[in-house]
């Protein structure tokens, strides 16, 4: 019986260096699957973020495009003035 228990009691002993073991490693696939989750939620903002800024670029360069054009245009009526002018004299 006293062989029993020893041989119990190692086995108990293994078991729950197993169960510690294994709690471990769960804790280890619980933290690393977090760590993924949190990279891809970051990920996902930062394309986010990018988006609204290339949005944001493709507005402002219609809005200069726009600008360069009533420039040109500002420009052929100053030109036509001037040479209209210069006809004159």
């Amino acid at each position: 019986i006293v062989e029993f228990q020893k041989i119990v009691s190692g086995l108990i002993e293994l078991v729950d260096q197993l169960a510690k073991a294994a709690e471990s490693e769960k804790m280890k696939a619980i933290g690393a699957r977090n760590l993924l989750k949190s990279i891809a939620k970051q990920r996902e903002a930062q394309e986010q973020q990018l988006r609204a800024l290339i949005a944001e670029k493709k507005m402002q360069l219609e809005r200069y495009r726009i600008e360069y054009e009533t420039l040109c245009k500002i420009e052929a009526d100053q030109n036509e003035f001037i040479d209209q002018f210069i006809f004159q004299k």
